[in-house]
């Protein structure tokens, strides 16, 4: 498994405080909720488990809406809509109570918010394909890649400025507006059906599925403003407006401005129009990379390390690009989906690789609470000059009543959940 952290980036990682202000609209209203609703989450229950299932369960309804319509012009069932609703939903609320479940084992690290805005960025690219599904918007290919790849950007940006001040800021129209706004949207869909945001708006002359693209656009705006301000009028909180790692602010912008760029030219210099033709592949092969990049961000963040200018995720769409500069003497269809496994295997590697080298580093599980194994009452504490065997490792950590105890970690275990065998 490639090694992507170094000694130094883990020591960093460990020192790691998660910082966060600001509160959305909604948010205050849904804590009673989520605070219920972890309540009823069996102890036993990891909190990566709990983002990884709620993830699993978007994207495989998600996956569904997308086989009835692979071009966002077709008209799904009406049920799929009602699906993938709930599907959104369940997603939104285990996310939000994964960090409850981890206070409340005693098991909060910092591979949870890596996990959980990992899990984050993959989930954007599924909403907004499902978005653009409900609002019929592959007959406006334009308005369709506007929508995606801004949202993908948002996303990045909201990272970006967490680079730069070291904290995430959230605004009064934030992520949990947007889902339940998407939800809203597919429950119109399943009601009215998709033809209902093909309706004409009397007065204003234009269709239904305008209103919510423009109110995104507004959106969009306001959160790009929030997030320019911090990065280029405040600067960052390293030396001279520097980002949390001494690195320029601007650093950040390489690669996910390469790979809009690159998504841009070749919808437009493509000569089968595959953009056009395939735009929810065309989505999710971008978003994958997106994705990959945004992860980088946050680790870099994390880790207080700097931001690589080039990423290897960005192969996948030279494959494109290089295809296209030659004439395209190879499928274009076939390229991309040769693009779309390449981005979602680049992304998966580097997922896994990441999260086994922290638990290793951490002594920790990724998928699995272990009960903490305290010594006997008669021993004596554990003193500076105890050294730990050859064939074992021991870290300090403390039960969810406030003792400490030495739990020991063999070299074999499977950091994932488990023991090799």
């Amino acid at each position: 498994m490639t090694e992507y952290l170094s000694p130094h980036q883990l020591k960093r990682l460990t020192e790691h405080k998660y910082s966060v202000e600001g509160n959305t609209m909604l948010d205050p209203l849904m804590q009673k909720f989520w605070r219920w609703l972890v309540e009823q989450i069996p102890l036993w229950w990891a909190p990566n488990a709990i983002t990884l299932v709620g993830l699993i369960i978007n994207i495989v309804t998600t996956f569904i809406l997308m086989l009835y319509s692979p071009d966002a012009r077709q008209e799904p069932p009406f049920w799929v809509f009602f699906l993938v609703a709930i599907g959104l939903f369940i997603y939104q609320s285990l996310d939000a109570i994964d960090g409850k479940q981890a206070r409340r084992t005693g098991s909060a690290s910092p591979l949870g918010e890596l996990f959980d805005h990992g899990c984050d960025s993959v989930s954007t690219v599924f909403v907004v394909v499902g978005t653009s599904i409900a609002l019929r918007t592959g007959n406006e290919p334009n308005w369709l890649f506007f929508e995606c790849f801004a949202t993908m950007f948002l996303f990045f940006l909201a990272h970006w400025q967490t680079y730069c001040s070291g904290t995430l800021k959230f605004g009064i129209l934030d992520v949990t507006e947007a889902q339940f706004t998407v939800i809203t949207i597919y429950l119109i869909s399943g009601f009215c059906g998709v033809s209902f945001w093909s309706t004409e708006v009397p007065f204003i002359g234009c269709q239904l599925k305008m209103l919510p693209l423009w109110f995104s656009v507004f959106a969009a705006v306001l959160a790009c403003q929030m997030n320019f301000s911090t990065i280029f009028v405040e600067g960052g909180v390293g030396k001279h407006g520097s980002t949390v790692a001494g690195t320029s602010v601007l650093s950040p912008i390489f690669p996910i401005g390469i790979l809009l760029m690159s998504a841009f030219a070749v919808m437009r210099v493509s000569p089968s129009n595959i953009y056009a033709s395939h735009p929810i592949l065309y989505v999710m092969a971008f978003g994958m990379a997106s994705a990959k990049i945004t992860n980088k961000l946050v680790v870099a963040h994390m880790t207080k390390s700097e931001m690589d200018l080039l990423d290897s995720s960005l192969l996948g769409p030279a494959m494109l690009i290089t295809n296209l500069y030659f004439n395209s003497p190879f499928n274009e269809y076939v390229v991309l989906w040769i693009c779309f496994f390449y981005t979602t295997a680049d992304l998966l590697w580097y997922s896994v690789s990441v999260t086994i080298t922290i638990c290793d580093y951490l002594s920790i599980f990724c998928f699995k609470i272990t009960p903490p194994q305290k010594p006997p009452s008669s021993a004596r504490p554990p003193s500076p000059e105890d050294k730990p065997s050859n064939d074992s490792q021991h870290s300090l950590g403390s039960s969810t009543n406030g003792v400490d105890y030495v739990r020991p970690v063999t070299r074999a275990s499977s950091r994932l959940g488990g023991q090799r065998k």
